[in-house]
């Protein structure tokens, strides 16, 4: 089971957050690139406003990816399998890579374009099946840290995109195009590895009906004394869907049964986006400065942001199925609304004494503790618990969008809010964590060591009021 979540996590999550984190080192060199290919086609001078433009295509395009990746992930999962779906992924992977490392030779910088466009379909799918195949070969007791996964590999591609992109690396000017394509290797390392491991036992026995498979799957997954409980709830869970086939992503905006099941996915989804990350990461430059560190040394500090992001998620993993799902989510949104609160003060008060900026440091990396530990990793793990076998691939896929959609609307909006607010933008954000946590604490009930039936049973007063 350890090493399928490996086999799964290195060509899924672990490439969306490598590719979110690759593209910051060579932004100058990339600038260079479009100037000099720009001078060399049209014998003149790339016009600065028309470089910012072309520069924010190139970055901003992967969201657009990720966002058609969302789109065709879940009936991808359906055709394909979970499995059959990651393998056929890296493909898309490996040309991206090939097109993103052969723009700088040949001089096309719409090599580039499309290249992102493509590594971000990668992530989109990613995102979208992998944490499906986390939740279905999981059993119960340890389904929170093996959907944990998903941000383990997440952070752990931030950080090592951080690390491979530092200049002494592939950062430098003259190994840019290999850096961008490098993202290459995840890829093949997925399709050596992820072939030896089982399709997903829920996938086989409720989608594809094959139980002789689902069993086998099962005692490579959970050992050939302890399957039987696992193969046990599958088979209710078959029962109970009575041959129903997996849904649309529409058809679950008409089905009351899953109404505050999907209420909850959006609100989780968009508060985790919207929580203020962002705009952490964007400040931290700025007070990083502000507490006297030099721009050289500034990467090598943003490094311990990207190792915070890691740390927290692996803590989680450990702590999910001790705590529950509730108390680390809740308690994640509130540390990050008081954290909010010490940030507003510290921005304002930032020249007043020497050892604010240390305090803004401090808030920096604890805000970053605080959403690891609890919207970073739980979010999708909740996604994942909420939903039966035939609504789950719909669910993800409307997750996937708003997400992607939240993600590419927080990037373009985002320098307006901080330019008007400047630092009173945690002000914003403070009110999003608090109302979320709110939300979470009325509504979703602790899923902890409970059958995905049993999950839905929890709702079920919800969707159809206290009389039903």
């Amino acid at each position: 089971l350890f090493l399928a979540v490996c086999a799964v996590g290195i060509g899924g999550t672990f490439q969306y957050g490598y590719n979110v984190s690759i593209i910051n080192a060579p932004t100058q060199h990339i600038h260079r690139f479009l100037n000099e290919t720009w001078s060399i086609r049209y014998h003149k001078e790339l016009n600065p406003d028309l470089l910012t433009f072309i520069w924010s295509v190139i970055a901003s395009i992967f969201s657009l990816g990720g966002l058609c990746g969302a789109l065709i992930g879940g009936g991808m999962a359906i055709r394909l399998g979970r499995k059959g779906a990651l393998l056929v992924n890296n493909i898309i992977a490996i040309v991206a890579s090939i097109l993103m490392g052969i723009s700088f030779p040949t001089g096309l910088f719409e090599l580039l374009i499309v290249g992102r466009f493509l590594i971000g379909i990668n992530s989109g799918v990613g995102l979208c099946v992998q944490p499906l195949y986390f939740g279905e070969v999981a059993p119960k007791h340890l389904r929170g840290g093996v959907a944990m996964g998903s941000s383990i590999f997440l952070t752990g591609g931030i950080l090592t995109g951080q690390i491979i992109g530092l200049r002494e690396l592939l950062g430098g000017e003259r190994h840019w195009p290999l850096l961008l394509s490098s993202s290459c290797f995840p890829a093949f390392a997925q399709l050596l590895f992820l072939p030896w491991f089982p399709e997903s036992p829920r996938y086989l026995l409720i989608d594809r009906g094959d139980e002789l498979s689902c069993a086998k799957a099962l005692k490579r997954f959970h050992g050939s004394s302890e399957y039987r409980r696992e193969m046990e709830d599958i088979q209710r869970e078959c029962f109970a869907l009575d041959g129903e086939k997996p849904k649309k992503p529409w058809q679950l905006f008409t089905d009351r049964g899953v109404r505050w099941q999907l209420i909850t996915v959006i609100v989780l989804t968009m508060g985790q986006q919207l929580s203020g990350i962002n705009a952490i990461y964007f400040y931290a430059t700025y007070i990083f400065k502000q507490a006297g560190i030099s721009a050289e040394k500034i990467p090598y500090v943003t490094l311990g942001t990207g190792a915070c992001e890691c740390l927290t998620a692996l803590t989680c993993g450990l702590l999910i199925d001790y705590l529950g799902r509730r108390v680390l989510i809740i308690g994640g949104y509130l540390l990050m609304t008081l954290w909010s609160v010490v940030l507003t003060f510290s921005l304002t008060y930032q020249e007043l004494y020497s050892w604010v900026p240390y305090v803004s440091m401090t808030s920096i990396f604890a805000f970053i503790l605080s959403f690891g530990l609890g919207p970073g990793g739980i979010t999708n793990t909740l996604t994942a618990e909420l939903f039966i076998q035939s609504s789950r691939p719909a669910a993800y896929m409307i997750g996937g969008t708003v997400s992607w959609i939240s993600f590419f609307t927080i990037g373009m909006l985002f320098p307006f809010i901080v330019n008007g607010l400047k630092q009173y933008c945690f002000l914003v954000f403070l009110l999003e964590c608090s109302l979320v946590a709110v939300f979470i604490f009325l509504v979703i009930p602790e899923t902890k060591n409970k059958s995905f039936l049993e999950i839905k049973k929890e709702f079920h007063k919800l969707n159809f009021g206290r009389n039903a």
